[in-house]
């Protein structure tokens, strides 16, 4: 029988120096030290991969983002085989025949932290299976409203001071879900982060995309450069994927807010929501294209 959603099993499986490829646990029982950092200080790195329709979606992208945060903060974990099969490992155990098409959608979440402190052991490392929650659909006809929050540096700052870790996907994400808290405080669904010289970088948990239909009738598919200061996004990239072959152009330049305004269409993507329109900035309505929202949503669905 076809494995449902509510039949996957939350599992993990912990990478250690005797299990370098991984080994089933408990998820019922404790499995970190209370002086691991990734829990004091949030010293660690983190992807979540999804598994969509039995395939594992943007694995390689996932893995080499990963590798690339862990080199920005000096920590040495498992290798890509390793990564590989400990997931394997643990979605035989959440899923079942997770790679037939019939599999359910589940969330495959890797986690790499530098370890418990002062007891002289090397990093700890986790891989977590759930099951994906609902999937709410935010078209034209129902999209997000969305606020813009000031990041509190300016555009660039990565390459100047590469300790302030701008574009690595850390464990502190504290900030992040402060800004998603206060957008819905304030009357708003999600927060688009700014920084201080007006530059457009992320949306606090998601990419943002805009696409703008010229003269000549083609579209225009636009996101914020990689050296303004965001983390550079695996769904976005598909998006971009969708957009090439629809025959639309791509481009990753600087995004002020005024462009988000202008644009035909505005989207947060990642790969929870898909895209997500976004119907209302700050407080005002701004449209998005039915048709070109239908092109993307669905092209998206295609290839995620």
């Amino acid at each position: 029988m076809p494995t449902t959603p509510e039949t996957v099993v939350l599992s993990a499986v912990m990478l250690t120096e005797a299990h370098p490829r991984g080994v089933l646990v408990d998820v019922e029982q404790p499995q970190l030290l209370l002086s691991d950092r990734a829990a004091s200080r949030g010293d660690g790195v983190f992807e979540s991969l999804l598994l969509r329709r039995g395939a594992l979606r943007s694995l390689e992208e996932h893995l080499a983002r990963l590798r690339r945060s862990a080199e920005a903060l000096r920590l040495r974990g498992p290798d890509d085989a390793a990564w590989k099969a400990a997931i394997g490992t643990c979605l035989d155990a959440a899923v079942g025949q997770w790679d037939a098409p019939t599999a359910p959608e589940v969330s495959v979440k890797l986690v790499l932290s530098r370890g418990p402190e002062g007891r002289g052991q090397g990093p700890t490392a986790w891989v977590l299976v759930a099951p994906v929650p609902h999937r709410t659909r935010y078209g034209p006809e129902r999209g997000l409203k969305v606020i813009t929050l000031d990041r509190g540096y300016p555009a660039g700052i990565g390459q100047r001071a590469p300790w302030l870790l701008i574009g690595v996907k850390t464990l502190s994400y504290a900030v992040n879900l402060a800004a998603q808290r206060w957008a819905v405080e304030h009357g708003a669904d999600d927060a688009i982060f700014v920084s201080t010289d007006g530059v457009v970088l992320e949306g606090a948990t998601s990419s943002v995309i805009l696409a703008n239909v010229g003269q000549d009738g083609v579209v225009t598919l636009t996101t914020p450069a990689d050296e303004d200061g965001l983390l550079p996004g695996t769904t976005q990239a598909a998006a971009f994927r969708v957009a090439t072959s629809l025959g639309w152009r791509v481009e990753a330049r600087r995004v002020r807010v005024d462009d988000l305004e202008r644009a035909d269409a505005l989207w947060l993507v990642s790969s929870v929501r898909l895209a997500a329109a976004v119907t209302e900035l700050d407080g005002v309505k701004i449209p998005c294209d039915p048709k070109l929202h239908r092109q993307l949503w669905e092209g998206l669905d295609r290839e995620l």
